[in-house]
């Protein structure tokens, strides 16, 4: 069984996909561009660190819809157009996620919607 999860105040999904999925213990989080809620036209101004937190703010905002928090994701993917920036992604991550991290992948590709520079996708584990 699943259950789609799009949560109130999130930006509208940019395709046909639900935001996360619940099945069982697991949540599937789809991936979140750094689009914000208040402005959905493109995404937020900034350097990779402004848009890597936007877009952990949006993970944080599925994640709370379900009442859990960055210490139940248990695997993250993490795709960008320029891994030269890892080490702003990575500064702003280390920021969310707490020790024991997240089994984690980062990947490096041509390009992502809305002209962003970071894209993150989650697994959590409801307890």
């Amino acid at each position: 069984m699943k259950e789609a999860v799009n949560p109130a105040g999130a930006v509208p999904p940019l395709g046909p996909y639900s935001h996360a999925i619940r099945s069982g213990s697991l949540l599937f989080c789809s991936g979140q561009v750094p689009i914000d809620p208040a402005n959905p036209g493109g995404p937020v101004a900034g350097d990779i660190k402004a848009q890597t937190r936007r877009v952990l703010e949006n993970v944080k905002l599925i994640l709370q819809s379900q009442q859990l928090d960055f210490r139940h994701v248990v695997k993250s993917t993490v795709f960008m157009t320029n891994l030269a920036e890892f080490q702003g992604m990575n500064e702003v991550y280390a920021e969310y996620f707490p020790a024991p991290f997240p089994a984690r992948s980062t990947v490096q590709v041509a390009a992502l919607p809305r002209a962003s520079s970071v894209e993150i996708e989650v697994v959590a584990v409801m307890s």
